[in-house]
């Protein structure tokens, strides 16, 4: 089975101006284990060295659909993010997780990112983790050799 992710029009891939794309499967963790550090945000810092500046959801460390929140990566001043997707992984579906970063900045610099994950239990004790990210804005066509 290979369960894909949601992509609103705007973020096809290939009509975007980067795109990027990393999966991964592993074997003697779990989909729900994954979920616990994904969906939240306070926990982003203790694997992922390139995250600073977090600013959690009002509502707490947990990431829900229409939360809001900020985080700063690849020396980027903080992103405001607002959660697009959010639904744990169970026996019978994947967990999905998206969040859609938008600045209006000036000359040019105005940025549009939807950053995707999907984790799903596989068969023999086995977790696909997947993440996509398509990336709209001048910045990222340098990141693409545009």
């Amino acid at each position: 089975m290979s369960t894909a992710i949601h992509w609103p029009d705007r973020y096809t891939p290939g009509t975007t101006d980067n795109y990027v794309s990393n999966e991964v499967i592993a074997k003697g963790i779990t989909a729900a284990e994954i979920w616990a550090l994904l969906a939240d945000i306070t926990k982003w810092e203790t694997y992922y060295w390139n995250c600073t500046e977090i600013t959690p959801p009002k509502s707490g460390p947990k990431l829900e659909e229409g939360s809001d929140f900020q985080f700063s990566t690849f020396g980027f001043p903080p992103l405001p993010c607002t959660i697009r997707e959010s639904v744990a992984p169970s026996a019978s579906q994947p967990g999905r997780i998206a969040w859609e970063a938008v600045t209006d900045g000036e000359g040019g610099k105005t940025i549009y990112v939807y950053h995707a994950w999907i984790v799903e239990d596989l068969p023999g004790g086995r977790v696909r983790i997947l993440t996509q990210e398509s990336q709209i804005g001048d910045v990222f066509k340098d990141f693409a050799g545009k």
